[in-house]
């Protein structure tokens, strides 16, 4: 296993017989050389055929074919994580539009769901709130010796829409460090998967006599908070530059753990900020069609959710940032739309939650504006008081956006720029096809799930983009990784954004789409990774003695990639 730099660099590895062929690291298969068999005891072990990659790629993808549920897929290639990393990514790689969905979302979290009916063998650091006292000998007993870039963990309160998921949660971080290793090239070595086993309130999982977990309701408050304080400080005490990815969290400790330890430690969050980040790249592409600018704009939000309100903020701070308006000012460009309708004053206390306040309308003005028997002023409403230019949906409510709300949209903006984001598809606000009939082919699009290009009134198609995290999470946490930057600061966000938005089609050609296809996902976080590094070398966040004009193959030569390498037996090698 090597970097892309040199795919035969020598290995020096002490492992022999069963327990090379059982490390999933040092695993080749029947892809070891005669001489390394020779080396390393195996001979007898491996049928008399050397294969390339290649051909164990192909052979690999048939058995993969042979299995025809979406499930068994996932788990037949799980077992193959298991067994040999290169062999792993090598498949998934060539494959990617098609697998990224059996590993990721939408299938693993059927996978999770089933963890403890599915379950075989551990896959990562299991912290349990009733072993807390040995917290700090667990956390050694896996990082002991061993050079950790990436820590992706979860207490999987909120896992991938599906709720409460226990312990089951270590298969979302697992998800998203194979993630990063696909799309942005982190050495799977450097990187380890948590989940902070804090109970459950699952009642299934509860009275599931096979679930593996701490079988015990949630714990909450400072006994919580303690628990995650102190798997933070291990992380800080012994891996200092390493990055700390956050993963499905719930609704009231998401964003304040990340703002709690944001000025700490290099902390990022993908449900909080990837999404915000990778929609603002969106929009960024989409006003570069308009020839306008974000402070231009007009913001209705459907939905505020941790999802609508990361991607409210972080748009807010792409106005500051990028357009140069003032924090207050900006704010006043969102409307956000949530179950008690309009985010408005009269609303109280009770009904506008934590976080919501800077972006809360006086009641001022919608005055004379028509209200439900509640008071509540709801979507078509807004739309027609607003006039909003962007419409973006992140509230699972399927067929919000009716045509009567596109068409007064579309009324008022030359080129209405609609983003139905929810998931899966069936959740969607709006359909691509209906959005573009109803606008005349005006509208610019991106949704949350792939969709079908529409065609256009001239006979063209319309490329839907695709906005998915996926297109920049790995990038940004990988150019922080590089970096050694001892927090990933806003405006290195900004910079990985920027560079994404740079990247769309249609600012080529306006009915291409608004963002890179996912096919072209790991060349575009390469590019992410470097805007990031050349960010935190021109504001002084970085740990690394780089000049700017070195970033690009120094970020090429650290990435990792699925070939395999040189090995030589040597008692005192590698492990």
């Amino acid at each position: 296993m090597t970097n892309i730099a040199d795919a035969q660099i020598t290995h020096r590895v002490a492992l022999r017989g069963e327990a090379i062929l059982t490390s999933p690291r040092w695993n080749k298969g029947t892809a070891f050389s005669i001489e390394e068999r020779k080396d390393f005891g195996l001979t007898g072990r491996l049928p008399f055929r050397v294969n390339t990659l290649d051909e164990q790629c192909d052979r690999a993808y048939d058995q993969l074919e042979a299995r025809r549920e979406p499930l068994r897929k996932n788990t037949f290639l799980q077992s193959m994580k298991d067994q040999n990393w290169v062999l792993y990514y090598a498949i998934v790689s060539r494959h990617l539009k098609e697998l990224i969905p059996i590993i990721y979302t939408p299938t693993e979290a059927e996978a999770i769901s089933n963890y403890s009916h599915l379950f075989r063998r551990s896959e990562g650091l299991y912290l349990t709130y009733p072993s807390q006292d040995d917290m700090e000998e667990d956390f050694l007993e896996q990082t002991k010796g061993r050079q950790i870039d990436l820590i992706v963990c979860s207490d999987a309160e909120q896992i991938l829409g599906i709720g409460d998921q226990g312990v089951g949660g270590i298969g979302i971080s697992t998800a998203k460090s194979a993630i990063y290793t696909l799309l942005a090239g982190v050495d799977p070595a450097k990187s380890l998967s948590v989940v902070l086993d804090v109970g459950t309130d699952n009642e299934d999982l509860l009275n599931d006599r096979l679930y593996v977990g701490w079988p015990h309701k949630r714990v909450r408050g400072e006994e919580y908070d303690r628990f995650v304080d102190s798997f933070v400080q291990l992380v800080r005490k012994y891996h200092p530059h390493c990055l700390l990815h956050f993963e499905d969290f719930g609704v009231t400790n998401a964003k304040r753990l990340l703002d709690k330890y944001h000025d700490k430690h290099a902390v990022f969050n993908d449900d909080v900020q990837g999404t915000g980040a990778v929609t603002l790249a969106c929009i960024m592409s989409a006003v570069g069609v308009t020839k306008s600018k974000l402070a231009d704009q007009r913001f209705i939000i459907f939905g505020a959710g941790s999802a609508g309100l990361g991607i409210t903020r972080q748009l807010r701070d792409g106005m500051v940032a990028i357009d140069g308006v003032d924090k207050e000012e900006a704010n006043k460009k969102f409307y956000l739309v949530d179950r008690f309708g309009l985010i408005k004053e009269s609303l109280g206390a009770e009904k506008i939650r934590e976080g919501i306040q800077e972006f809360v309308r006086p009641d001022s003005e919608w005055d004379g504006v028509p209200t439900n028997d509640k008071g509540e002023i709801g979507l078509l409403e807004a739309v027609k008081k607003v006039k909003p230019t962007v419409l973006i949906g992140c509230s699972t409510k399927a067929g919000a956006f009716t045509e009567e709300v596109i068409m007064e949209m579309a009324k008022h903006t030359e080129r209405p720029i609609i983003l139905p984001l929810s998931n899966p598809s069936k959740l969607h606000e709006v359909t691509p096809e209906n959005a573009t009939a109803w606008t005349e082919g005006k509208a610019l699009l991106a949704t949350g799930s792939p969709f079908p290009p529409c065609k256009l009134p001239n006979g063209k198609e319309y490329i839907v983009a695709e906005c998915n995290n996926a297109l920049i999470y790995p990038g940004l946490g990988f150019g922080a990784m590089l970096s050694k930057a001892r927090t990933l600061t806003d405006t290195m966000i900004i910079a990985g954004t920027r560079r994404l938005a740079s990247l769309a089609p249609a600012l080529k050609d306006p009915d291409d789409a608004l963002l890179p296809d996912f096919e072209d996902a790991p060349e575009v976080n390469y590019e992410v990774a470097v805007a990031v590094v050349e960010q935190a070398i021109e504001e002084g966040s970085a740990g690394v003695d780089w000049k700017k004009e070195e970033v690009c193959a120094k970020v090429r030569e650290a990435q990792w990639k699925p070939l395999y390498g040189r090995y030589v037996y040597d008692p005192k090698g590698e492990t």
